[in-house]
């Protein structure tokens, strides 16, 4: 769906300013979107998580190890399809008012894409370097955003995500560097040419939802403090968006419409997308990705 299309529905949950926002700007952040009881449930859930992740000693397609993970010190950098390992995190994303806020902003028939939980564990949590998520997940429209909810409170030191306001209306940047290989992160020269000065660090209490567009450029620092911040992640889209290419993120919610009804027809945004790699062989995680650990995945020829 295109904006108007998407502005001419009767807002569910927000304002018709912070829709508008939204579509200037590319991102939200809704302080204290999740109340006590729902930051209760997705923490217990969170600790589940940690405590499975004791047995690991090394990264799989689910647990993505940080270096220096143990049994008796867990450090992790992401649980993917977390919707799938507990079924608290998928009530949250299908059957909680998360959902009204999303129609919102994609309109009334919503789609789930993919899940994950990106962790900035204590003292030293990766940084996301700039990057666009659409080149990881092109689909034939932009209606498709990120949803992020912060479990606990996300300071300055916490390594908040970062966004460019506007930089969603621009192009879609090549994550490739000059030898074919797929880095996740946009190149340098593009970087230099981005108003860095503009960015706006999207710090929030507990609760606080951030979302944004699948365009917008984005990335983090890494947690300097002696606190963790786990982030959960929901990728959700217009009925109408398709994806181009294959799912990394096994999931048995993959397209399920958790709002309204499936599209009959696809809808086409005429600009163009870059294509990843192929996923079908195998993924872990963006922070592995954008360290360069393993082999480097390479355009399709």
């Amino acid at each position: 769906m295109t904006p108007d299309q998407i502005l001419s529905f009767k807002p569910n949950v927000l304002t018709q300013k912070q829709r508008e926002s939204y579509f200037e700007n590319g991102y939200l952040l809704v302080e204290r979107f999740l109340d006590d009881a729902w930051l209760k449930r997705l923490r217990a859930a969170v600790a589940r998580q940690v405590e499975h992740s004791r047995a690991y000693t090394q990264s799989d397609a689910i647990f993505d190890l940080e270096p220096g993970h143990t049994a008796e010190t867990p450090r992790l950098r992401r649980v993917s399809s977390i919707n799938d390992q507990d079924t608290v995190f998928w009530d949250y994303c299908a059957k909680s008012p998360l959902t009204e806020l999303i129609a919102d902003l994609v309109g009334p028939d919503v789609k789930f894409h993919q899940s994950k939980l990106n962790f900035k564990w204590a003292k030293g949590g990766a940084e996301v370097k700039w990057h666009q998520d659409a080149p990881f997940f092109p689909h034939t429209n932009d209606a498709v955003l990120t949803v992020g909810t912060y479990l606990h409170d996300c300071g300055m030191d916490q390594g908040p995500l970062k966004v460019i306001p506007g930089a969603h209306r621009g192009p879609i940047y090549d994550h490739y560097d000059a030898q074919e290989n797929w880095t996740g992160a946009l190149r340098n020269e593009d970087i230099e040419r981005l108003p860095l000065e503009r960015a706006v660090a999207l710090c929030g209490p507990a609760g606080s939802i951030t979302v944004h567009n699948y365009r917008m450029v984005h990335g983090s620092e890494p947690n300097r403090s002696d606190l963790g911040r786990p982030l959960l992640l929901n990728v959700l889209s217009a009925a109408d968006a398709m994806p181009y290419t294959y799912n990394p993120l096994s999931t048995r919610y993959y397209q399920q419409v958790i709002r309204g009804k499936p599209a009959k027809w696809a809808h086409h945004d005429p600009r163009p997308n870059l294509i990843p790699p192929d996923w079908s062989g195998g993924y872990t995680s963006i922070f592995a990705i954008q360290k360069g650990e393993g082999d480097k995945p390479k355009a399709a020829e």
